[in-house]
This record gives C-alpha cells, structure tokens and sequence, in this order.
C-alpha cells in the first residue's frame, strides 16, 4: 500500500484535526430560582407538564387539542419537514460509502471493401466500476454530522409546534368559553332591566313617576340588548378560529363546542414549575437552538477540511467478448484500480468565503441560542406575574361581585317599594355589569396565564417524548 499512497501517513496526521465528537453549546449562568415563583412548588415539572391540558378537567378542551394535534396542517407540515430532514441525512451519510456501479451492452462495427460483400464484427462487454473518496479530513463525517442535527432541530421544531398549537387551542377555547358566559350576563341583565322598566311603566301608569323615568329605563335595556350581537359575533368568530386551528372547515367543530357547562376553564394551583435549568431542558425551542449550534459548527469543519488534500481509489473490473456465450470466459476478465491525491490549489477564495460564512453561521446559531434563553426565562418570568396577579386581581372581584348583587337586589326592593328614584337602580345595575364583565375577564386572563405558563415551561413536550 506505501506505493500507492506516498502521503497517506501526512494526511491522516492532519485530518485528526476535524474529527472527534462536538459538544452541545453551553449556555451563561442561570438563576437558581424564578423571582416570581411565589407558591408555586418547585419539583421536577415533568409529570406536570405531560399533557397539561388535562388539569384543566374539561373533557371538550381535552378532545379538541387532541383533534387540532393530529389534524393541523401546521402540525403536518412540521412533520413533514423532519421526513425532509431525516432524508437529507441519510443522503449526506451515503457519502461515506463507495459507489458501485454496473454497466453493459454491445458494439457492431460493419466492414464493406469495393467488390466484395460486407462484414461485420460484434462484442459485448459488461463490467462493474467502484469509486471511493476516503474521508481523511472528516469533510463528509461534518456534513453527515451537520444533516442529523439538522433533522433533530427539525424533531424539536415540531414538538415546538405541538406545544404552540395546544396553548393557542386552549386560550382561543378559553376566548369562546367567556364569551358564552358574557352572552348570560348579558341575558340576565336584560332580564333584569326588563323588569324595572315594565315596573317604570306601570308607575308611570298609576302617575307615581313621569315620563323620563320610565323613557330612562327603556334606553337602558335597549343599550343592554345592542351588547348582544357583538357577543354573539365573537362567539361565531372563536369557533372558526378552533375549527381552523385543528384544520377544519369553518363549523365543523360547532356540535363538538356545544356548551354542556357555564364553567370557565380552571387550571387550579397544582403546577410544579422547577428551576430555570429545567426549563430550558423541557423548552423544544431551545432543544432546537442547541442542536442549531452543533450543525453550524459541523459544516464548519467541514468547509476548513475543504483546503486539504483528498485522496480518491477507483476499480474496474470488465468483460470483453466476441461473442455472448464467452462473457463469462476467465479469459475474457480485465481489471484495474486507481489511485489518486488531490487538492486545491486555486480557487478564487471560494473556500476561504465558505469558511468565512461558516463562522459567522456559527456566531449567529450562538446568538440565537442565547435570545431563545433569554426568551424562554423572560417568558416564564412573565407567566408567573400574569398567574400571580390575575389570582389577586380575582379575588378582589369575586368580593366585589358577591357585594353587588346584594346591592342591586336590596336596590330594586326599594324601587319597587317606591322608597328610591329610577337613577339609584340604575346605577347598581350598571356597576354590577361592570363587575360581572370584569370577573369573567380577570377569570378568562387567569386562565390564559396558566396557559402561557405551561407554554413557557415546555408545553409537555420534554426531551426524547
């Protein structure tokens, strides 16, 4: 073999050089806990996190996530991507095998001399060609290397488009849920004005009040019933939006979003959420940044190995024959073997520009995997806020609420009884609208911080799942 390859020791010295295993990008220190953990626990989050949706104990939520998950052309197409990818690697991995090829055929040649007949003269041949690149400087083990973890950030951009699709399932279900409650207060309100004003009515019969009472509390119910197509509006709208988020036609999810309850979505308290390292562990986004990184560094070496020599071996072995009945004559048997070191000499810097552009891949996937940390704390950070603060903003309400709807019904016992004027109802009545409005918007922002939460801390997606 010394004779064949006279710098094959040099080479294989040098190529040591782009070889051996990378290392996952380490990110900067992380903080030991979140500033805004409050009381929430802060166990490993991994059994909390397996299908959160469940917590919430709503089996129509439950069905559509699982619906829009197998569904979604977001979802598919996601999908198909890591089939993309998975192929790509097998593709770049064949690169470091030999290729063997076959060929066969025949060749006629007729002979004709002046005056006399024609001759012709036929032979076969078949033969088989094999060629190798020996992959000294691991140019085509980095690419190799660069097209799995390729597909394996591919893996992680469909678990990120999973938890993606399941919050925003879950938040748009939570939007129609407190719509449909609004449409009841609504409803009852109208009810309830309906019956001051038939009684404003009456007493202005039986000449106990004027005109612009009774004139009042008409335009208050009918400022009341305007609200209702713009709920109503909503309600139609969020379906679509469900429908098409699990890839459906607009209505098809209609008779599945049937109400059976008047419940908002409650998510409860019983969350673990960890520490900050468990996030980014549980965080298929920056699972895929992380593997970003090591494909950029991948196709880095591979770029440095292109300014090295190569060193490529070819065979033949061949059949000549004049005759069909002979191809497999020993006799009839050629063979060869070739070869070859090649290198680079001049290129117009295009090696050089690769390498460069490698480079600045790499500091950008590094960048990148650092925003998709500092993305995913920011994102937890501001969960724990939404969660804490809507729980405090909630409790206020419910106090508030239970207040004035004694008020208002004390209230209208004394407009009944003559003792108040039409303004003081009516000012209850507004004020316990107001409230009642505004407890099922804190409910419904409660609901989509634990939501977002769950979102932020990996959205059931964990590593290897």
């Amino acid at each position: 073999m010394k004779f064949l390859f006279p710098g094959l020791s040099l080479l294989l010295l040098l190529s040591g050089c782009f070889s051996g295993p990378l290392s996952a990008p380490t990110p900067d220190p992380l903080p030991i806990e979140w500033r805004n953990a409050g009381n929430f626990r802060s166990a490993s989050p991994d059994r909390d996190l397996g299908r959160w949706w469940n917590s919430f104990e709503d089996p129509t939520l439950t069905r559509i996530i699982r619906e829009g998950l197998s569904s979604s052309p977001d979802v598919a197409s996601a999908a198909a991507r890591v089939r993309e990818a998975r192929a790509n690697r097998k593709a770049t991995a064949a690169a470091l095998f030999p290729t063997l090829d076959a060929s066969a055929g025949s060749n006629t040649r007729y002979t004709k001399i002046q005056g006399l007949a024609g001759n012709s003269d036929t032979t076969y041949s078949a033969g088989l060609d094999a060629s190798w690149q020996a992959d000294l400087f691991g140019r085509n083990r980095n690419q190799a290397l660069a097209a799995a973890t390729d597909a394996k950030a591919a893996e992680e951009n469909l678990n990120s488009v999973r938890a993606s699709l399941a919050a925003e399932i879950a938040i748009a279900y939570t939007s129609l849920r407190t719509s449909e409650a609004r449409l009841d207060v609504l409803q009852r309100n109208i009810a309830t004005q309906q019956e001051t004003w038939q009684i404003a009515d009456w007493r202005k019969q039986a000449g106990e009040a004027d005109a612009l009472e009774a004139g009042q509390a008409e335009t208050s119910l009918e400022q009341a019933k305007a609200a209702i197509p713009q709920v109503r509006q909503a309600i139609e709208q969020t379906r679509n939006l469900l429908a098409r988020l699990c890839g459906r036609e607009p209505g098809a999810l209609d008779a599945t979003l049937r109400r059976t309850s008047v419940k908002l979505p409650d998510p409860g308290r019983q969350l673990a959420i960890g520490i900050p390292a468990d996030t980014l562990r549980q965080r298929p986004d920056v699972r895929a940044a992380s593997w970003q990184v090591l494909s950029a560094a991948a196709r880095n070496r591979a770029a440095r190995a292109e300014r090295f020599p190569s060193l490529n071996l070819s065979g033949s072995l061949g059949i000549n024959a004049l005759s069909a009945g002979k191809l497999f004559d020993p006799n009839t048997f050629t063979a060869g073997i070739i070869s070859g070191i090649s290198g680079p000499i001049f290129d117009a810097g295009r090696i050089q520009a690769n390498i460069e552009a490698s480079d600045a891949a790499i500091e950008r996937a590094l960048l990148d995997y650092r925003s998709s940390i500092l993305t995913a704390l920011s994102e937890v950070e501001d969960a724990l806020i939404a969660c804490r603060r809507s729980s405090e903003r909630l409790a206020t309400l419910e106090k508030a609420t239970r207040l004035a709807r004694e008020t208002d019904r004390l209230a209208r016992q004394r407009y009944e009884a003559g003792e108040i004027d039409f303004l003081s109802i009516l000012e209850t009545q507004r004020t316990l609208l107001a409230l009642e409005d505004n407890l099922l918007a804190t409910r419904s922002d409660r609901a989509t911080a634990f939501i977002r939460l769950y979102q932020a801390l990996g959205g059931g997606w964990s590593a290897g799942s």
